[in-house]
């Protein structure tokens, strides 16, 4: 075996797929979630697009105090204890976005890590340690994630002004 074929076992050992999108990938557990739930008008869509990607596109709107747009996906609980940092691949438009996990689904708070898009393909590491609890936007004073579980993704717009948005997302995985 060569060194660059146990390199590349060593990675497919020590990561887990969340999420990985093809043409055929099933989309049942996301949901759009927009600030209409409080009265606002954002849009956001999803969807599979030509290529085997999910597409998360939409417009934000301030209108009646709105302002984001989110996309969730929600799982039986994965044990993420043997993992510290979630590593996505996405293409953007130049926008920052947040990449938020909840260890229970019911809970009200996320936590979150916020991170800027370009409009190449990026692969982007998020440590476990840098999410940060939040609710409505406003950072709680507890520990940040510690990791044991999950139940829920997401990824969320809202840059406190009017644009439209578009993120393609090719994987999610646990390393």
């Amino acid at each position: 075996m060569s060194n660059f074929s146990l390199y590349i076992l060593t990675l497919f050992l020590q990561s887990m797929v969340v999420f990985n999108f093809s043409p055929k990938s099933d989309l049942y557990n996301w949901k759009i979630i927009d600030d209409v739930v409080m009265g606002g008008r954002s849009d956001g869509n999803f969807k599979i697009n030509e290529e085997g990607h999910g597409e998360f596109t939409g417009a934000i709107s301030l209108r009646n105090n709105g302002g984001f747009s989110s996309l969730r996906y929600n799982f039986k609980t994965v044990n993420s204890s043997k993992f510290s940092k979630f590593v996505i691949r996405v293409k953007g438009d130049g926008k920052a976005y947040q990449f938020r996990v909840k260890d229970q689904r019911n809970n009200r708070y996320s936590y979150i890590y916020q991170f800027t898009t370009t409009t190449d393909w990026q692969t982007i590491e998020i440590p476990f340690s840098k999410m940060h609890a939040s609710f409505r936007g406003y950072r709680l004073d507890m520990p940040n994630y510690s990791g044991a579980q999950m139940e829920e993704i997401a990824f969320l717009i809202g840059n406190k002004k009017e644009e439209n948005f578009k993120l393609l997302i090719d994987a999610i995985a646990l390393e």
